[in-house]
């Protein structure tokens, strides 16, 4: 039987595989496998622990710029900062999602995963030109899923008894991505897990490594673009489609417009980015007005738009809730 760093290997793997050849990664991968001795328990296990560190390891560096007045200059709402109360209330909300949504569905996910025809502890890993189209096309089926879901969610009882949890702040944070309802995870969640599903029982070829890059890219998209800032560098500035934290913090602050998660086809197709775009364009129209005035007078400017746009998805979201009591009246 072959051996892996002196560990005899198991019949989970073939006794004459040759792991010599393998790279570091590919060699920690089996080990990983070997180690736990039971496939279902170490894809759960480390499926659950890289989604925690990933969310949070990417959420921390948000966290610390919101700390620090240096970045205020490139806050989308400069004048709307998270409290610590506020961090700390999301991150509760958050990891009960996270435990009693997500886990159960994480740890279940191997034996789904082989039932679609995913390959788990299988080596040698697949590689970048493997895995750019599939991580591609996945991002495109998400978003479109999510734009039909969101908007769904900004219905009637879905809204107030679902959605208007994540809407709890008009200036959201890089934190509050899966501050949501339980229900409102699993519905959006499903757009995340469906497409490499789907994916897998059609080709039957799919590596739950290319999953993991992919819900990795994910979890930075949701976050940074809940992360309330839009700095030169952003994605949005060099991929012109790509929506960004610019996109989607005017839909906290709107309540109505841009209800997709990465790219802006959706909402451009559909023409829900009208008020967004009559918003870009006043303000940039403001801005060239007063190229001549102070800045303190430039952010009252802009301060005074974006408080107009607020008070507009405030009347929006209680039409919302009134339409449904009407309803009920009915």
């Amino acid at each position: 039987m072959n051996s892996l760093n002196g560990t005899s290997v198991p019949s989970l793997y073939d006794a004459s595989a040759d792991f010599s050849s393998l790279s570091w990664l590919e060699q920690q991968w089996v080990a990983w496998y070997i180690y736990m001795g039971n496939p279902v328990l170490a894809t759960g296990l480390m499926s659950f622990l890289m989604h925690e560190i990933v969310y949070f390891g990417r959420s921390i560096p948000w966290i610390i710029i919101d700390a620090i007045p240096y970045f205020r200059r490139w806050k989308l709402q400069a004048n709307k900062i998270p409290t610590a109360q506020e961090q700390w209330e999301c991150t509760k909300q958050v990891l009960f999602s996270h435990f009693m949504v997500e886990l159960p569905v994480i740890w279940l996910f191997h034996p789904m995963a082989e039932l679609f025809g995913m390959r788990t502890y299988e080596v040698p890993l697949p590689s970048l030109r493997e895995m750019a189209p599939q991580v591609a096309l996945f991002f495109v089926f998400e978003d479109i899923f999510h734009y039909f879901a969101h908007q769904a969610l900004h219905y009637g009882p879905l809204y107030k008894h679902i959605h208007k949890i994540h809407h709890k702040y008009s200036a959201p944070f890089g934190l509050a991505a899966e501050y949501a309802h339980p229900a409102e995870v699993a519905i959006l969640g499903t757009g995340t897990i469906a497409g490499p599903l789907l994916y897998c029982y059609f080709t039957r070829d799919l590596h739950i490594f290319t999953m993991y890059v992919w819900i990795t890219l994910r979890l930075f998209q949701a976050i940074d673009a809940h992360s309330g800032y839009d700095f030169p560098w952003s994605l949005q500035h060099i991929v012109p489609f790509w929506s960004g934290a610019e996109h989607h913090d005017f839909h906290h602050m709107a309540f109505t417009n841009n209800f997709s998660t990465s790219f802006r086809w959706c909402d451009r197709i559909f023409g829900t980015d009208d008020k967004y775009r009559a918003y870009r364009k006043r303000l940039d129209a403001a801005k060239k007005a007063m190229k001549n005035s102070t800045k303190a007078q430039r952010d009252e400017m802009e301060q005074k738009l974006m408080a107009e746009v607020e008070a507009e998805g405030v009347r929006a979201e209680a039409e919302v809730e009134r339409g449904m009591q009407k309803t009920k009246v009915q």
